[in-house]
Parts: C-alpha cells; structure tokens; sequence
C-alpha cells in the first residue's frame, strides 16, 4: 500500500471523530491496531479501516466488552458476527424502551410544571382543555380508614399493566357531588400516562387550582360547585384532580399545587 493512501493518527480522529487517545488505547489493548507502524512509533491507517473502527466504537457504546469486541474481531465469522449483533439488537431494544418511558415521564411533567407556572392558585373558570391519555384505576375502597391500602391496589394494578409508578397519579371523582362530598377520597386513582387506554376528552371544562398536600384540596369542591350554579353551568363529570406541582417539583407541601377540571356538557 502506497505512503499516501494511509492517513496519521490525526487525520484518521478527524475523519473519524474518534479521540486519538481512544484510537491509542484501542491499539494498546489489542482490539484495533493501525494499518502501519513506522519505526518512529507513529500509527498510519488506511481509508478501509473507517469502517471497522467506526463498528467498534459503536459496540464500545453499546457497552460491549472490550474483551467480547476483540474475541469477535480476531475470530470473526458471519455466523458468530450475526450471533453478537441479534444479541445487541435485543438489548439496544431493551434500552430504547426504558429511553422511551423516561423520556414519556419527563415529557409528562414537563407539561405539568409549564401549566402550573401559569396558573392563579385561587382561579376557576372555563377552559379548553386538549385530549389526555389516562390509565384508571378499580372502584376505591375506604371504609378501612387507610388511603394508602386503596392506593397500594392501584399502584400494584399499574405494574401489573407494565405501566410505571413513577407517571404522575391524580384522582378520578364520578361527579361534582362525589368530589364535594368525599374530597381526598377518589372513587378511582388514574395515571397520568400517555399510551394508557383511557382517555379524558378535549373539550370545555370548568376547571378551579388550590394549593395544599395530598387529599388536602381545601374548600375548593364547594368554590367549583357555587361557580356552577351562578353560572348556570350544566356538568356532566367526572371530577380530574391532579397535582401539577408534587414533591417531585416543589420541597414544600403547602405548595403542591392541584388542578381539578369537570367537563361541561355539550348544548
């Protein structure tokens, strides 16, 4: 192979945009070793070797062994090269879906904080609201006296439907009366998850915010009913409560802050 064709250890990191350092410890190891070695010490590569190195560096990424990578490099055959990457695709899956549900979270709260940072603690009006992806929960049990009982059941049910406990949770009420008279008791829990089954309508809803801790929504079920009735508003349920900022947002619980939303009926 003719001088020119081989590129220094620079021109192949810039070609490459691999580090030289990786480049050297990659030779150092053993697991990709340059075309040439002049007997200065200095490394040459050719064009062809771009795309071994660039197959390396990705399954370095993939967090692949050093010791795995260089095995199949130095014994490779297209059967065992098949076998490592079917291997590598199911894994890579695995860490695309765990990518997703995170990024789905975040996605999830970030709507949830944008929202709060803009509303009034005290307001209730009418607004339209956009289509939501919920995951409800079983019918609510209280009458032991402990509301984490029927929330454990509900967190249980989620994982069993894979859905995971780190979505936003928010409260379901059949109607205004149901939310007026037993506020802080859901009849249902409900996950706040975008490929949930179940979903809360876009369209008009009368919606009122407080602050307080968990099941602690004030006299803001009696505020919403009163706004009802002097506006002859006519309201189909259910009651959404939800907390757009939860610990996960503010330190303080006096500071969570909760949204209820209650659909208007159509004319």
């Amino acid at each position: 192979m003719k001088g020119q064709d081989l590129l220094s250890i620079k021109k192949f990191s810039e070609f490459t945009g691999i580090k030289q350092s990786v480049l050297r410890h990659y030779d150092e190891i053993g697991l990709f070793k340059p075309m040439v070695r002049d007997e200065n010490g200095y490394r040459y590569y050719s064009l062809p070797q771009t795309i071994s190195v660039n197959l390396i560096n990705v399954l370095n990424n993939a967090k692949i062994s050093p010791k795995i990578i260089k095995e199949f490099v130095e014994h490779r055959t297209p059967e065992q090269i098949l076998g490592l990457f079917r291997e590598q695709e199911l894994e890579l899956n695995r860490d695309l879906m765990r990518l997703q549900q995170a990024y789905a979270i975040i996605h999830t709260y970030t709507g949830m904080i944008e929202e709060g940072l803009h509303a009034e603690t005290r307001e209730i009006g009418i607004r339209q609201m956009p289509v939501m992806h919920i995951e409800i929960g079983q019918p609510n049990d209280f009458s032991s006296g402990y509301l984490y009982e029927s929330f454990l059941e509900f967190t249980n049910l989620m994982a069993e439907r894979n859905i995971s406990s780190a979505y936003p949770v928010g409260g379901y009420y059949e109607n205004l009366d149901s939310f007026v008279s037993n506020s802080g008791q859901p009849d249902r829990y409900f996950s706040h998850v975008s490929t949930g089954r179940d979903i809360k309508k876009a369209g008009e809803y009368l919606v009122g915010y407080t602050r307080g801790y968990y099941g602690q929504v004030g006299e803001l079920p009696v505020r919403m009913r009163d706004y009802a009735k002097k506006h002859g508003l006519n309201l189909t349920g259910p009651v959404y409560e939800i907390y757009l900022f939860d610990e996960v947002v503010v330190e303080n619980p006096d500071q969570y802050l909760i949204q209820a939303s209650i659909p208007l009926k159509s004319s």
